[in-house]
């Protein structure tokens, strides 16, 4: 057993960094938690055997209004060689009103390219002499979407054909079993889809018109950002829809695109399941409000990459941050309850996960109820061990019930948040990417926790002022079989290198927001540092791989209780 654990007075608070143990905080708190628990003791287990603790052991948490929402200033809206805005700066800093910005076309590796660009041609054979000629992608598309859009009325046939003309090399391999089947089993006073097709494939036609500078990839090893119009983002998405995006069809290791999530929707069409009837449910009630000019959205959408290089992670043996402030419940979700926080997003490394397959876990849902986000994969790279990605702005356009098998769309969402200097809602999603244990056993190994406790602090860390505290959750703990305590510590730890406040939900599971505010008070009342934290951590991913399950919230409370006993 390491030495320090009854060095309980090690590493003092740093001066303007107030942690959730100063006299004020909890006496705050324990008001707050009067009228359900006695507020008096000092954290130690009750009589009566192992793992019962009184009400008292809770009282260290905060309320949610305790912690930061975002303040930032942002001055005028500017582009740079790291930040490419699509709208035109000088007329959206004198009006706010939301013009693109001129460019060209970039048909390069840096670049997303896009269906109308020149370089972008097929090969057709023409003439008597059916001559192989090449001619422009777009020339195509066009004329199939305007056809398409020149009718009040379209049905699923005709997307069908449209989609195919454009895609003729995956006649075969394409199916839209779900799409067919969608427009049959809505009832009829939802079934408004026949006059919603010529409307997205309008939308999709007007793209040369509202993008015309080139889009930057967000590449692995870049600190860049975009900045688009909620409008550009709409054009961007129904040319998704109808699945023009060249060389994005293929995930191939030699492809072009191998290392980006699939953008075009073909694989959202096919296999019918329930799943997907509640997935297109969201996805064509978000271009329903989109093609309509009474509730256009009309603001602009930030994803920003964000990284740390080797120099900038921690040390974590040698940190000496106590714990932040921490709000733990069990009830209510992230992105209904922490506006204007950080809300972590629980990303695969492609960003967006299985949305347009058949996931529909946390990040899923995410972005179905979010559907802007979805543009994310046509420019963000998979993400590095020590990399994020942030969004601002993006709108919620749906609700929803269950999860999983249980997920249902469930009608409109009004969004009311307000918007930032730069016509921005108030609302910031963190990616971050969990590791995937197909063991769970796996998982306690210093080098995988380290790896987390980075990759958490890469998303937690600060850029500036006025930037919130984080909401989050049971982080990587669904289908990528995380300890759900592990878990909690590890973001616990971040975000008190980080300096950031944790709100946490653990989405009804009682028995981890208890536990977790009971561990919580002991690790507050013991002053327990990150490198303290991190030191248990080794001894406890010891313990696990002698093929002994201990439960790390009981190692800890054990620990702590030996160490008092050897003073």
């Amino acid at each position: 057993m390491a030495e320090w654990h009854g060095d309980c007075s090690r590493g003092s608070n740093r001066e303007g960094h107030q942690h959730y143990s100063d006299d004020k905080s909890l006496v705050r708190s324990r008001q707050a938690t009067s009228s359900s628990s006695s507020c008096t003791g000092d954290g130690r287990s009750s009589p009566g055997g192992e793992g019962k603790w009184r009400d008292v052991d809770t009282a260290s948490c905060c309320l949610l209004d305790d912690l930061k929402k975002c303040h930032k200033k942002l001055g005028r809206l500017n582009f740079s060689s790291t930040h490419t805005v699509l709208v035109d700066v000088s007329i959206f800093n004198a009006s706010e009103q939301l013009q693109p910005q001129d460019g060209r076309d970039m048909w390069h590796k840096g670049f997303v390219k896009m269906p109308f660009s020149p370089l972008s041609v097929v090969t057709t054979k023409t003439g008597l002499r059916k001559q192989p000629t090449q001619v422009p992608r777009w020339e195509i598309i066009s004329k199939k979407l305007d056809g398409l859009a020149s009718k009040k009325k379209r049905g699923v046939d005709d997307v069908v054909e449209v989609i195919i003309k454009c895609n003729p090399q995956y006649t075969d391999e394409w199916t839209f079993d779900a799409l067919f089947s969608l427009v049959k089993c809505i009832p009829k006073e939802e079934n408004y889809f026949d006059t919603l097709f010529p409307k997205i494939a309008a939308l999709a036609l007007s793209l040369p018109q509202h993008v015309k500078k080139a889009i930057p990839l967000l590449q692995t090893g870049q600190c860049t950002a975009i900045t688009l119009s909620q409008v550009q983002i709409s054009c961007l998405l129904a040319n998704a829809f109808f699945c023009t995006f060249p060389h994005r069809n293929t995930t191939r290791p030699n492809a072009e695109y191998h290392n980006y999530p699939p953008i075009n929707f073909n694989s959202l069409f096919g296999n019918w399941s329930d799943r997907k009837k509640e997935k297109l449910r969201a996805i064509m009630h978000y271009f329903n409000m989109v093609t309509d000019e009474n509730t256009k959205p009309k603001g602009l959408v930030t994803f920003e990459r964000r990284g740390l290089r080797d120099s900038e992670l921690p040390s974590w043996r040698s940190c000496d941050e106590k714990l932040s402030r921490l709000h733990v419940t069990s009830k209510g979700n992230i992105e209904a309850n922490s506006a204007g926080m950080l809300q972590v997003d629980f990303a695969s490394r492609w960003i967006g996960g299985g949305v347009l397959g058949n996931g529909l876990v946390q990040e899923e849902i995410l972005f179905l109820m979010n559907p802007e986000l979805i543009v994310s994969r046509l420019f963000t790279e998979r993400l590095a061990d020590n990399e994020c990605l942030i969004v601002t702005g993006s709108q919620q356009f749906s609700q929803y019930s269950g999860f999983g098998d249980n997920f249902e769309w469930a009608g409109p969402h009004n969004d009311k948040l307000k918007r930032d200097e730069w016509v921005r809602l108030q609302r910031q999603i963190l990616a971050i990417d969990a590791l995937h244990f197909k063991y769970p056993r796996d998982q306690y190994n210093m080098i995988k926790v380290t790896r987390e406790l980075n990759k958490a602090y890469c998303g937690f860390k600060g850029h500036g002022d006025g930037e919130p505290d984080i909401a989050t959750g049971k982080w990587g703990c669904g289908v990528f079989n995380g300890d759900p305590q592990l878990k909690a510590v590890i973001q616990l730890m971040a975000a008190a290198k980080a300096k950031k406040g944790l709100a946490f939900f653990t989405f009804g599971d009682e028995e981890l927001a208890n536990g977790l505010k009971q561990i919580y008070h002991l690790l507050v009342t013991e002053k327990m540092t990150v490198e303290k934290l991190y030191g248990l951590l080794e001894d406890y991913c010891a313990v696990q791989q002698a093929d002994s399950h201990v439960d790390l919230f009981k190692f800890i409370r054990d620990n702590i209780r030996c160490s008092r006993s050897q003073l």
